[in-house]
C-alpha cells in the first residue's frame, strides 16, 4: 500500500482567473491611454480582453476600480521601490543618479506623454477623477517613496535639507526640465538626440540638486 500523501487538485480555474485578470488589466491599459477614462467603457474593456462583462465586474468591481490597478500595476512595474533604496554606504550622487535617470526616462517617453494628453482631455470635459487617481497611485506614491529616501540621507548626514518635501519636490522636477512637455508638444524631431538630452538633462539636475544640499 502507498504511503505517499495524495496530491491534491488544484483549485479549478485559477490559471485562467490569473489570464483572465491580466488581460483585463492589458486591455484596460491600452484603452484608458487611447480613449480616456471617460471614454473607456467596461464593455469594451471586456470585448478588448475577450472576456465577458462580468468576468471585468467579478474581478475589479468598477472601472474607477479598474483604473486604479492598471496604474498600480503599471506604475510599480516601472518604478519599483527598489528604485528609491538608501544606502548609507553608498555614494549619494549615484543613488540620485539612478532615481533620476530611470524617473526622467519614464517621464518623457511617448507612452508617458499620451497618458498625459488623455487626463487633460477628460479635465477639459470636466472629469477630474482620471487625473486624481493617477495623482494617488503615482506621483503621490513616487513622492512619498523620494520623500522617504532623503529624509534617510539627512538621517545619515548625507543631504543638509530643512523642507524635505519641497526638496523632493524639486529634485524631480530639476532631473527633467522641459523635455517631458516637449514630448507632450510633440517636439521631438530627433529620437537620438532628444534621448541624449533626457540623460544630460537628470545627471546636471543631479549636480545642482547636490551643488545646493550637500552638507556644508
Amino acid at each position: 500500500m502507498s504511503t505517499s500523501a495524495p496530491i491534491r487538485a488544484q483549485g479549478p480555474g485559477r490559471p485562467k482567473d490569473m489570464e483572465k485578470r491580466a488581460a483585463i488589466l492589458a486591455s484596460a491599459k491600452a484603452l484608458f491611454i487611447s480613449n480616456a477614462f471617460a471614454g473607456t467603457s467596461m464593455d469594451a474593456v471586456a470585448a478588448d480582453a475577450g472576456v465577458s462583462k462580468h468576468t471585468v465586474y467579478s474581478h475589479f468591481g468598477d472601472k474607477d476600480n479598474l483604473f486604479r490597478e492598471v496604474i498600480r500595476s503599471r506604475i510599480q512595474d516601472l518604478l519599483p521601490e527598489e528604485t528609491y533604496r538608501f544606502d548609507p554606504d553608498a555614494d549619494i550622487r549615484e543613488t540620485l543618479l539612478r532615481v533620476a535617470l530611470t524617473h526622467a526616462h519614464l517621464d518623457c517617453n511617448a507612452e508617458t506623454a499620451g497618458t498625459f494628453r488623455a487626463i487633460l482631455s477628460d479635465c477639459r470635459q470636466g472629469n477630474p477623477r482620471y487625473g486624481k487617481l493617477i495623482w494617488e497611485e503615482g506621483a503621490a506614491r513616487t513622492h512619498e517613496l523620494m520623500e522617504r529616501l532623503l529624509q534617510q540621507a539627512v538621517d545619515a548626514g548625507r543631504l543638509q535639507i530643512e523642507d524635505v518635501p519641497r526638496a523632493s519636490a524639486q529634485f524631480l522636477t530639476l532631473i527633467k526640465g522641459n523635455l517631458m512637455m516637449r514630448q507632450m508638444f510633440g517636439c521631438t524631431d530627433c529620437p537620438e538626440s532628444y534621448l541624449r538630452e533626457i540623460e544630460a538633462t537628470a545627471r546636471a539636475g543631479v549636480d545642482t540638486f547636490l551643488r545646493a544640499f550637500l552638507p556644508r
